[in-house]
């Protein structure tokens, strides 16, 4: 896990159910990092997130997780195939670790049933 002398920069997590791959085999661990301006800004010129605003979080998760298991490239179609409970869970962390000046638990203590304030997040996103 990286970090800077002054703030965390990734976060390591582990999924609540995990994400199945073509093969069948199940990835629950990973890795996310701090957003970027970019990261935040760039999702909102995708069709994809002009045509449904939903998709938003599919994208942005895309950028800042950088591994899964054993998977190092994470792309949307990885993030559209999470179930809805493991979305949620990434979209909190996300929100939870981006957030200004706060704490993040520890693996073990994070609540997977904050899935509003990680929705609420990404929903604001485009209002910046």
């Amino acid at each position: 896990m990286s970090t800077h002398p002054a703030f965390q920069t990734e976060i390591e997590f582990e999924l609540p159910k995990g994400y199945v791959d073509a093969e069948g085999v199940l990835h629950r661990d990973g890795v996310m990092r701090l957003a970027t301006a970019a990261d935040e800004i760039l999702p909102m010129r995708d069709p994809r997130v002009q045509e449904n605003e939903a998709y938003l979080p599919v994208i942005v998760l895309a950028r800042v997780i950088t591994r899964l298991g054993s998977l190092k490239d994470i792309h949307t179609g990885v993030i559209e195939g999470l179930y809805a409970s493991d979305l949620a869970f990434l979209e909190n962390l996300y929100a939870e670790f981006n957030a200004s000046g706060e704490a993040i638990p520890a693996p073990g203590e994070r609540k997977s049933n904050g899935a509003a304030a990680g929705l609420q997040r990404m929903a604001t996103l485009g209002e910046a």
